[in-house]
């Protein structure tokens, strides 16, 4: 189970916000490439990437700050971005830029596609980011809720050939109030391709819940707000999970 620190960028900082509130926003840093620095040191294989700017104005704004977080960490560290993607250009700078996956959430519900194009021309560098509410997909920030089934949507993707699902329960998300594990492991049964957890990561608890399902096909989770806050001693809790899988 990878442990899978989130760095959200919004203005080139490093921020957390409250149910993808960008008037919630919590500052946690400065230096997004410190930050990168910090949690690989702490033992992370691979981060995720937030371009919050991007994500609601439609197109990728914190260029600098992820190009300084490649530089830091290198090729041995695979990292993922999503964020403002919207057409196959951006797509090709990121991967050309060092980025391992894009992450296509609003676009990938609305222009669907897009996101068969994307597969077609980047096979292996596309996940699909799916943030739900009562398991219905929201879009445009979470702003929007649509009629689409998570699980309906996430088997035409995995038929298209996107690597993998990042599944996020708004109603938890930045409120460290625990992962959905009941909701993630029914999307994961439904699915051949894995799928990570998001939304709402608060304890040791949680990881070790996560643990005992991740033979259902849950390859990861994303820690948020709660290692940025302490809640959660990010070190001790991806020792724990490689313990608990076999890795240790």
């Amino acid at each position: 189970m990878q442990l899978i620190p989130a760095i959200d960028l919004k203005d080139g900082h490093c921020v957390r916000l409250k149910q993808g509130d960008m008037d919630q926003a919590t500052t946690f840093g400065e230096d997004p490439a410190a930050m990168a620095r910090k949690w690989v040191d702490e033992g992370a294989r691979r981060l995720h990437l937030v371009d919050l700017n991007g994500a609601f104005a439609g197109k990728p704004k914190n260029h600098a700050a992820v190009k300084a977080i490649l530089a830091e960490v290198g090729e041995d560290i695979p990292v993922q971005l999503g964020g403002g993607i919207r057409d196959l250009d951006t797509i090709e700078q990121y991967i050309d830029a060092g980025l391992r996956w894009v992450i296509i959430g609003t676009a990938a519900v609305k222009n669907p596609g897009f996101l068969k194009e994307a597969c077609i021309a980047f096979g292996g560098h596309i996940i699909v980011g799916l943030d739900a509410k009562d398991g219905k997909v929201a879009t445009d920030g979470w702003s929007k809720l649509t009629g689409h089934e998570v699980l309906d949507l996430a088997k035409k993707f995995e038929d298209w050939g996107v690597e993998s699902i990042i599944y996020t329960d708004i109603g938890r998300d930045g409120m460290l109030t625990g992962i959905n594990i009941d909701a993630t492991v029914r999307l994961a049964q439904g699915l051949t391709i894995p799928v990570i957890a998001s939304g709402g990561l608060s304890s040791m608890a949680d990881v070790e819940a996560l643990c005992a399902v991740e033979k259902e096909g849950i390859e990861g989770v994303i820690c948020g707000r709660a290692i940025y806050t302490g809640a959660l001693d990010f070190a001790a809790a991806q020792a724990r999970a490689d313990a608990l899988s076999g890795r240790a």
